[in-house]
C-alpha cells in the first residue's frame, strides 16, 4: 500500500509507504534521536531520544512501519498496531489501536507531515478493526498533548514506563 502525497508543494515531494525489508533501520533509530531531541534537552527523556537500532528494530517488529521520504530522505515515520496488546493496568478501551515512534524531522516540522502521518495511523488502525486509538505522551509535554487534543483525543488517564523519566498522560480517541 503506497500513500501518495498530495496537496501543499511541501507535501508534494513526500512520499510515504511501509517500512520494508532493505530499509534501514540505523536510519529510522537517527531521525527518532533528531525528532525527539527538544523534548530531551527540555528535560523529557523520551525512549525515541536514546534508543539503539536494536531497540528500534524490535520496536518496529510490533507493528506495522511507515516511513515518509523526501528526495530519498527520511523525514517522518510511526509504528501501528490494532489491536495493540497494552500491559496490564494500562487504561485503554478493550481492542484499541495503537501507535508510537510518531515522529517528523524537525526540517519538515508545520509542514503538516505530522498531521499527515497520524491521519494515516487512525486510518490503518480502524482498517485493522480497531473502534480506538490510544496514545500516550509525557504530561510535561503541554504543546504536544494540545496538538493531540486539537486533533480529539482526550486524555483518559496516566501511566508510567520504566524506560522513560516522566509520567505521561494517555490519550484515546474514538476511530470512524
Amino acid at each position: 500500500m503506497n500513500i501518495d502525497s498530495t496537496g501543499t508543494s511541501t507535501q508534494e515531494s513526500v512520499r510515504v509507504r511501509r517500512f520494508h525489508e532493505g530499509d534501514s533501520v540505523e536510519e529510522v533509530t537517527l531521525l527518532l534521536h533528531r525528532a525527539y531531541a527538544d523534548h530531551a534537552a527540555a528535560g523529557r527523556i523520551f525512549f525515541a531520544s536514546y534508543q539503539s537500532p536494536e531497540d528500534t528494530r524490535h520496536r518496529l517488529s510490533k507493528g506495522e512501519c511507515w516511513i515518509a521520504t523526501r528526495d530519498d530522505a527520511l523525514v517522518g515515520t510511526v509504528t501501528v498496531s490494532a489491536p495493540h496488546a497494552a500491559p496490564p493496568g494500562y487504561p485503554a478501551p478493550e481492542g484499541a489501536g495503537s501507535f508510537w515512534q510518531l515522529a517528523v524531522d524537525p526540517s519538515q516540522r508545520g509542514s503538516g507531515l505530522g498531521h499527515r502521518l497520524l491521519t494515516l495511523a487512525e486510518s490503518r488502525m480502524a482498517a485493522l478493526g480497531s473502534t480506538h486509538a490510544v496514545i500516550d505522551t509525557s504530561s510535561a509535554a503541554e504543546d504536544l498533548v494540545a496538538w493531540y487534543r486539537r486533533r480529539g483525543y482526550v486524555p483518559i488517564g496516566t501511566w508510567r514506563w520504566d524506560v522513560t523519566n516522566y509520567d505521561s498522560v494517555v490519550l484515546a480517541k474514538t476511530l470512524p
